[in-house]
Formats: structure tokens, sequence, C-alpha cells
């Protein structure tokens, strides 16, 4: 299957989709234990995709029980660094095969612009599983440094049973987050996708066991976050949950732990990430469009959206006017349709959270200065105009708050001393950048924002070799990178004495 980008032929291709629907358990699609099922609506025109299996705590009983049983059996969890390699770099090629049919997936059930699935989510997907296929048999125990008649060895061992717990603005890449370093490290997996967007995780899962991943290994549960999520939070048998999604979710999962086997928790629990631009910005074209992109990129739903710019007051005027136009660019198309440079809010409840939202900043006093409609009512979809306030205060609820949406707050400061102080007054600290040419300010601004990720003059660098996480009610751990790998294992001291030769 192919995508030749055009319009006709993807929509075609989108009607001709194979969707796959049920549970994936111990390597073989399965009803929900309850016969139930809950509608997958598309964002693009609010139509039926097909109905899900609709798991709870019987699924989530078996898959975790098919995930230890393989698990203890060794088949997976004791194969050795090269052979889970070369597994997960066929894995890796199967889903670089399959990438068109995930792409039309993943755009129909989440929004998002069929070109940017393309280019981006599944490419550093199928990239992301190769990149960790590569690295783990580079990773190497290590000796301590001891007495002449022991020896202290340091080694790795699989958790046992992962559950990842993924949102809908990302489906397939936050899964492979995951997936890679957990797999790598040996471990079983139940993948509970978000109730929004859960058809590409259940079509991986097949490819994973074409792949020679064995059955039982990697499991997908669909449902909802407080039936088959807190059941999965709640269980004796579960060693670790990863979490990526909202706070609120994120702190149940800490109180779930401290009520079942403090099972360890990761967390990625989102942003309100602040793009400081100063006065002596290098370029402020690439810089506005950089800002642009960074809040209206995948409908604004992403956990590092520059959701609020911080321009200093001397070219704030300016700098806004840049910005406007080069949103005005980006509005909502059919996600289908590769003109589209904005999709689909995901669905009508975060529609219209994103719109009270932009009432709510009008009534604290912000200044709209573009957007803050619904658009393309006639489609039957769920799709908001890039929109943008001036005149806000760091106080107001849209800047205090992580809207998940389109959504720009332009707040003015006096300097780069006053942008930092501003952009650090938040529970938040995922992401933030500074555009100086003064290396003097790009370090120290770096060097004080309290942020997990810090961009000098650009808007989301960096690559899967660079940690991904945050500071405060951000979360806890990293994702990408080795050090994701650390928190898939447990770590082993092993003090061997020696007696006399």
């Amino acid at each position: 299957m192919t995508n030749p980008l055009n319009f006709e032929q993807l929509t075609a291709q989108a009607k001709a989709l194979d969707i796959r629907n049920k549970a994936f358990i111990n390597g073989a699609y399965v009803d929900a234990a309850s016969g139930k099922t809950f509608d997958c609506i598309s964002p693009r025109d609010g139509s039926v995709l097909t109905k899900v299996a609709e798991c709870d705590v019987e699924d989530v009983n078996r898959a975790v029980a098919s995930a230890r049983a393989v698990f203890d059996k060794g088949s997976w969890s004791e194969a050795s660094p090269a052979k889970r390699k070369a597994v997960l770099l066929h894995f890796a090629d199967l889903l670089e095969k399959n990438a068109a049919e995930l792409a039309l997936l993943e755009s129909l059930d989440m929004g998002k612009p069929i070109t940017m699935a393309a280019r981006d989510d599944i490419p550093l997907s199928y990239k992301c599983i190769r990149w960790y296929a590569e690295a783990i048999d580079k990773i190497y125990d290590e000796i301590s440094p001891s007495e002449i008649n022991a020896i202290g060895m340091i080694t790795r061992e699989p958790l046992g049973v992962v559950a990842a717990v993924v949102p809908w603005n990302f489906p397939l890449m936050m899964a492979v987050w995951k997936l890679g370093p957990a797999l790598a490290m040996g471990n079983s997996i139940i993948l509970k996708p978000a109730e929004q967007s859960p058809l590409t995780a259940l079509r991986v899962a097949e490819i994973a066991v074409e792949a020679g991943i064995p059955e039982g290994v990697l499991n997908v549960i669909p449902g909802f976050g407080p039936t088959a999520g807190k059941a999965l939070g709640l269980h004796d048998d579960v060693d670790c949950i990863a979490f990526t999604g909202s706070g609120e979710v994120g702190k149940l999962f800490l109180q779930y732990a401290g009520l079942s086997n403090m099972k360890r928790v990761w967390l990625e629990c989102g942003g309100k990430s602040p793009n400081i631009v100063l006065a002596d910005c290098p370029d402020m074209d690439a810089a506005a469009a950089a800002a642009a992109g960074g809040i209206f990129y995948n409908q604004g739903e992403v956990c590092t959206a520059g959701s609020r710019l911080i321009v200093e007051e001397s070219i704030k005027d300016e700098f806004i006017e840049k910005v406007i136009a080069e949103g005005a660019k980006m509005q909502p198309g059919d996600p289908l349709d590769p003109k589209s440079q904005m999709g689909a809010i995901v669905d009508e409840n975060q529609m219209n959270r994103v719109l009270g939202y932009i009432e709510k900043g009008a009534s604290e006093g912000g200044v709209l200065r573009s957007g803050g409609k619904r658009a393309r009512t006639e489609s039957g979809g769920y799709y908001v105009e890039p929109t943008v306030f001036d005149g806000i205060k760091n106080d107001m609820t849209i800047a205090k708050e992580e809207i998940f949406g389109p959504v720009l707050s332009v707040i003015s400061v006096k300097d780069w001393k006053e942008a930092v102080q501003t952009a650090n007054d938040t529970p938040y600290g995922l992401a933030a950048a500074v555009w100086t040419r003064d290396i003097n300010k790009a370090h120290m601004t770096a060097k004080k924002l309290r942020s997990g990720l810090v961009w000098v003059n650009c808007w989301d660098g960096g690559s899967i070799t660079m940690p991904f996480g945050g500071y405060k009610q951000s979360g806890t751990g990293r994702d990408r990178s080795l050090h994701a790998l650390d928190k898939y294992c447990e770590i082993k001291s092993t003090w061997i004495a020696l007696g006399d030769a």
C-alpha cells in the first residue's frame, strides 16, 4: 500500500482499510470479556470508523497473566541482546513497509494531517524501534572497583511486566517511545492506547508478532482510563507504569502504585511551554514561523506546544504581526487533503474545551488578534481556527492551564530577566526556548529556565539521542536516548567474595 498523497486516492484508500478493532492478548485478537464495544469516531467528519473492544478488569487480568507467563518462560526476557536486536530490526522494517497504512490510520483516528503523519509520526516511530534495537547489544554491564579478594558486578535485568499508557495526540510515536526501550531490555508489555485513537496500536501488535516477537510479549488493551487504565495501575503483577498524558491522570497512577505494589511510575504530563523572543533575536521571520508552528502544529495538541509567547516589549507589536501572518497560512483543512497544514481536534469534547478556553481568555481581558472560532462547521468534524491572544498576563487562565489546542498567549516583558521569571512562573517545566544573538544571554537563560528541554534560536530541536522529559509537574523520568533504558530495568549489585588462591 502506498500513499501517492492525492486527496481522491487517499480517500479511496481510507475507505478500503481493514481496521483491527479487537483487543490483542497472547498473540491473538479477542473480544472484550464483557462483549462491550465503543465507537471509534473520526474527528475528520464525526463518522464512526469502527466499534472497538471495550476492555475492563478481566481483560487486563488476562493480558497481565499472558505477559507474565511469557516473561517467566524466558523466550524474550532471557534472549540474548543480539537476538532481541535482530527481531526488533525486523519489527522496524515491517513498520516501515506498512507506513502508508499506519499513516492513514493515524490521520483518520485523531485528525492530524496525512502529510504530517506520513512525514513525521510514522518514520520517527520505526526509526525509534530501530535505534533501540541497534543500541541494546552495545550497553555493557560494569565491574566495580573493589578489593583484590572480591568482584563487584553491576548488571541490568528486565523489570518484568510494563504497562504503557499513552495519549491520543501522537498515538504511535508515544507508544514506541515506551515500546522501544522496554522491549529492547526484554520486558513484556501491556499497551493501553487512548480510547480516542486506538487503531495504530492494534495494528502494530499484529506486526510485532509477524516480526518474531513472542506471543504474549506485546498485548494491547483498548478501553477507558477509569476502568482499564485504573486496573493496570492497581494490578499487583504489573511492575511498571509508563504514562504520557494529563497531570491529573498522572497523579492517579502515583496513587494506584501506592495502593498496590509500589510499582515504578514514570510520567510525562505536559506543559505550558514558554517561547522567549528577545529584542536581539537573530532572525525575526524565522522566529515568527517557529512560534506559529510551535503552537499550531498538530492543532496545538502537543505536550511541548509553545503556548506562551514571551516577547520583549520593544519588538512585541512588530513580532506579533509576523506570527499572525504565519498562522494565517495554517488554516484547518481535511486531514486527508495533502494541502492541509492543520487538521481536526481529536473529538467534540476537546474541541469544546478549547473553545471554552478561548471564551475565558476574552472574558479575562485578553485581546483576540486572530482566529477564535470553530471552523469547517459543514464537515461534521471538529475544527478550530489558529488563535492568537495579545495583552495576556501570566496569571490569566489561558496562560496558566494547558489548553491542548491552537491557542497562543502573547505576554510582553521588559528584558530577559523578566522573561525568565515569567517563564518559570508555572507548575510545569517541560520545554522552553529563547531567541537571542547574545551568547551570554543564551547560556544564562538556558541555565535559569526550569525546564527539561531548552531550545536556543529554534523550536522543537533535538533527536532520539536527546532525553525527553520535564521538571516539576511535567513528570518524572525521561523518554528517548539511552537514559530511557534505565526506566525499564533493575540494576543488580552482585558481590563475589574470592577465597585464597
